[in-house]
């Protein structure tokens, strides 16, 4: 449960980050994806949002967007929001603060958004606060998937969900490669459960 859903202390390490959304009227959820853009699997993502007519925000990691900018653009042609993931997917704990936001704002070149997710949710706390000082929104999540991680069957993936999704919850998946065998299982499943369960589908404002 520590990783697939963050206990409040360690919440509480980034205050002004958003983790969850406050409970509405209606049950809502808040899809978002990771680490994309990439030809192999994001198409196959936006195709099945399509079909159960659902919108979503992908942290693209610059890199990608760069390589990639049809199906960035796709993205957006679509409906779906964007967010900065960083340029080189940098993970905050291990450089200093000024390379993460120069890298960040690398990114913000080709996307653009105020939202911002740390690649892997990991930085130092003064960066939390630089990087809302520089005009992010940082979005954190109330329920990681963890559709990358290969110690997970798909099976397990979805079972996070059922297990963790609350109203108001900030989903994770991932359109990777490594992400790709679970997610593309978990995904269609999760999404008619909490159908199922009477959850509505929202995208993170900026």
């Amino acid at each position: 449960m520590l990783i697939e859903q963050p206990p409040l202390l360690y919440r509480h390490l980034y205050p002004g980050s958003l983790w969850r959304f406050n409970a509405e009227e209606q049950k809502t959820v808040y899809l978002t994806f990771d680490d994309g853009p990439i030809p192999e699997v994001t198409p196959w993502v936006l195709n099945l949002l399509d079909r159960y007519g659902i919108k979503a925000t992908f942290f693209c990691v610059g890199d990608n967007v760069r390589k990639h900018p049809d199906v960035y653009r796709q993205l957006l042609e679509r409906g779906h929001k964007t967010g900065n993931h960083t340029f080189n997917h940098v993970q905050g704990w291990k450089h200093r603060t000024r390379l993460l936001l120069e890298n960040s704002a690398k990114a913000a070149e080709l996307i653009d958004s105020r939202l911002f997710r740390p690649p892997h949710g990991h930085m130092r706390v003064a960066q939390n606060s630089a990087l809302q000082k520089a005009g992010y929104k940082v979005v954190m999540w109330d329920v990681v998937t963890r559709d990358y991680s290969r110690f997970m069957t798909p099976e397990q993936v979805l079972q996070n969900v059922k297990k963790y999704t609350r109203d108001g919850s900030i989903l994770v998946f991932h359109d990777s490669l490594k992400a790709e065998k679970n997610m593309k299982y978990a995904l269609p499943r999760a999404i008619e459960w909490l159908q199922n369960e009477g959850y509505a589908f929202d995208l993170i404002p900026q």
